[in-house]
């Protein structure tokens, strides 16, 4: 299994967002710097610290000139009532059956039973400049794509 990690250039990929709408990542690409971030479950304890984490600190974000992507197993429908739930500004993806997951290479913790919660950070070309693999410090995710993202906007 190949496994995306810094130096890698992300794999293409489209999935359905949390609006039904399918998000081709070609689309921001060379545009934009990424934060994709692959989480275990909706509204979960962690899952929900960590989406409002990267909620809160979204105009950083974009003030970086980065955009965020939160993508995990759960349906269109799971997603929606997530965002809207704890009002998510950000970009939910669908990844039901985990076809992305694997095609990045994501560990799955505890014994294979939980879903591992990885945060890739890249480029505008698309190369991963920073990965986090955390389950339990699910907020130090966003602390840590902020991080690299203002080190990169230091060096533009």
């Amino acid at each position: 299994m190949n496994e995306v990690k810094v130096g890698s250039t992300i794999p293409a990929f489209t999935l359905p967002d949390q609006n039904g709408n399918l998000f081709d990542i070609n689309t921001v690409i060379g545009k934009k710097n990424l934060v994709i971030y692959f989480y275990p479950k909706d509204d979960t304890p962690g899952c929900t610290a960590q989406a409002c984490a990267f909620r809160d600190q979204f105009e950083v974000f974009s003030d970086a000139d980065a955009v965020i992507v939160g993508i995990s197993s759960q349906s269109v429908k799971s997603h929606k009532e997530f965002a809207e739930k704890h009002r998510l500004s950000f970009t939910l993806l669908s990844d039901e059956g985990n076809k992305i997951r694997k095609l990045f290479g994501v560990p799955t913790n505890l014994f294979g039973l939980l879903p591992g919660r990885v945060t890739y950070v890249t480029d505008k070309s698309g190369k991963v400049i920073y990965t986090f693999n955390s389950q339990l410090q699910t907020e130090k995710h966003v602390d840590e794509a902020l991080r690299i993202l203002k080190e990169v906007k230091s060096e533009e």
